[in-house]
């Protein structure tokens, strides 16, 4: 089974584009959202060390959004719960798609948390900075303090895009990424 990592910048279609390999994807922000709607050990573990923050279960996103934004460690330790729970949720989809020929990870900070294997493929989905932000102040909860120290938790694109076999341009809009996508997908398998 071949491991396909996404990477790039918040807002840069990272998510559309694993869609678009048409394998299975694990996506990391889908399965942190589950987390916080259903583990309630988690909600516990949370309260814990974020009593004024965190109050009820499921664990609402302004909550948490409230805790990040209250002191600066709080990502730190939130991050420090969350992973945990995510990679256990990514090792059971590798086990599960075992035998198909690609798996796709869409994990944000895949590269930092160290989930990575060095035989992954790397593809750095490259987008303007302008077309990010016009589409992430569209988004419902769309927070421009909470963006910048969700930045600060990641490692520079620069070095995300260095690291990359391969970059993907997104303009927004199809055909260019499916071209870019079956050109991968022609050198790999």
């Amino acid at each position: 089974m071949k491991r396909i990592g996404i990477l790039g910048d918040i807002g840069s279609g990272k998510s559309y584009i694993a869609k678009c390999f048409g394998y299975p994807v694990f996506n990391a922000d889908k399965e942190v959202a589950k987390i916080y709607d259903k583990e309630k050990k988690i909600f516990f573990k949370l309260k814990k060390i974020l009593p004024k923050y965190i109050n009820s279960f499921p664990i609402k996103k302004r909550e948490i959004i409230n805790a990040i934004l209250g002191n600066r460690n709080n990502l730190k330790k939130i991050i420090e719960i969350i992973h945990i729970e995510v990679r256990k949720k990514m090792y059971l989809f590798l086990k599960k798609n075992k035998n198909k020929k690609i798996v796709i990870l869409d994990i944000p900070l895949l590269l930092e948390n160290k989930i990575n294997n060095k035989n992954d493929i790397l593809i750095f989905v490259d987008a303007k900075k302008k077309n990010i932000m016009k589409r992430l102040k569209k988004r419902k909860n769309f927070d421009l303090k909470l963006f910048n120290k969700f930045k600060q938790a990641q490692l520079s694109l620069n070095y995300k895009k260095r690291l990359s076999q391969f970059v993907i341009k997104n303009n927004f809009t199809n055909n260019p990424v499916k071209k870019d996508i079956n050109y991968i997908l022609n050198k790999i398998l």
